[in-house]
């Protein structure tokens, strides 16, 4: 399919005959490089003293989100029509990162999601831990949205639950207040429903398994924030925070709102763009406070063939305001960084990378592997150690 960066990595066999030839000489390539030189291909973003640079994840995770749980840092991503979808990829320090799991093992509807296609299914998902599960909520543009749960994040997870049956909604976000409400913020996708650039907020079950009104208008972009999409909600200080990008995936910025009531009004701020880098449209990821009490930002930047990559980010509380990156004037808006200390977490941990390289030793594919549609078991071998047999 695609080599999701400058090294051989998340190759996504196809089950269509029109891309055998390329698997064939993508495979051949793997096989031509010894299983040692192969485990040292990658880009390694722990420098070793002390520092990182970014990306910090330098393959296709589009629409990043992440969450703390104790000394543990989790993050899922958008994963289309790839399955298994719903990464799960599990750090301790926001920098060295390891896939160990899927949150989602077939696509609904599987009649659907059968067939090969591209850029359906789950967009910008949103991964929070509330009353010891693990929550995943994801819009497919087409369907609805939909949710899975889990009490580890190894899994197993729950079969998708389809929470609102919809056209249109995408990006949400579940929000459990102090008070023991829930909510839910979304987005609109224009090529469904026809309406962009806004952000609607619903009452949801406390369990998150149905929503409970029609939901309200609450914040409009069209005006300063066009597309503004995958929006993320919390709330810090006695204020609801929405992070939000706006201004489209490869031009735009990262755009912060934030009230006093979760209806509003919200005030709204840049809060980080592109400045003076080459690191363009720097927006579409989630916020991450320490126990140390610093606060990162992690998020994608569009790299065309190599795909949205992660980047990581400091971020600072100033007047309420988050500012993330570098703010080098001082205007409250900061650019990222492609150097930085790392994240104070206590200690040093491991230098890892999420897999480069399968030399299929075992008898199932590794988690670096998706398809482009819900797989079937007489697609494909490794009986044989030492490869892949792709039955045609």
């Amino acid at each position: 399919r695609t080599l999701r960066s400058h090294r051989v990595t998340r190759i996504r066999a196809l089950p269509v005959f029109s891309h055998l030839i390329l698997l064939i000489l993508v495979l051949a390539f793997v096989s031509s490089i010894s299983g040692q030189a192969a485990r040292k291909v990658g880009w390694v973003p722990d420098n070793g003293d002390g520092t990182y640079k970014n990306p910090v994840i330098f393959a296709d995770y589009s629409d990043p989100d992440v969450i703390r749980v104790g000394d543990d840092f989790y993050l899922t991503a958008s994963s289309f029509n790839s399955i298994p979808g719903l990464p799960i990829l599990h750090s301790k320090d926001l920098v060295n990162w390891k896939i160990i799991s899927h949150a989602l093992r077939r696509q609904p509807p599987d009649d659907v999601f059968s067939r090969p296609q591209h850029g359906n299914g789950v967009w910008a998902p949103a991964i929070r831990f509330h009353n010891n599960h693990f929550y995943i909520f994801y819009g497919d543009p087409d369907f609805g949205i939909y949710m899975v749960k889990a009490r580890n994040a190894v899994g197993p997870w729950s079969e998708p639950l389809l929470v609102k049956p919809a056209k249109g909604w995408i990006d949400p976000c579940p929000f459990w207040d102090d008070d023991g409400n829930a909510y839910l913020v979304h987005a609109w996708a224009n090529s469904r429903s026809g309406i962009k650039s806004i952000l609607t907020l619903n009452r949801m079950s406390p369990d998150g398994t149905k929503l409970l009104d029609e939901g309200k208008l609450i914040f409009d972009g069209r005006a300063h924030h066009p597309t503004i999409e995958g929006p993320k909600l919390y709330k810090r200080n006695g204020y609801y925070y929405i992070f939000a990008p706006a201004g489209g995936v490869a031009t735009g910025w990262q755009t912060v709102m934030r009230a006093k009531n979760i209806y509003g009004p919200y005030e709204d701020r840049i809060v980080m763009d592109r400045g003076e880098t080459e690191i363009n449209g720097p927006h579409q990821g989630g916020w991450v406070e320490l126990k140390s009490k610093e606060s990162w930002f992690l998020h994608f930047q569009d790299r065309g063939a190599y795909g949205r990559i992660v980047h990581l980010q400091p971020m600072k509380w100033s007047n309420d305001w988050p500012v993330i990156g570098v703010d080098k004037d001082g205007d409250g808006k900061g650019q990222p960084v492609t150097r930085h200390k790392k994240p104070d977490v206590g200690r040093e941990y491991q230098v890892i990378i999420p897999e480069t390289s399968d030399e299929f030793r075992a008898n199932k594919l590794e988690l670096q592997w998706q398809w482009h549609a819900n797989p079937f078991d007489f697609w494909f071998s490794t009986a044989r150690p030492g490869w892949l047999r792709l039955l045609a």
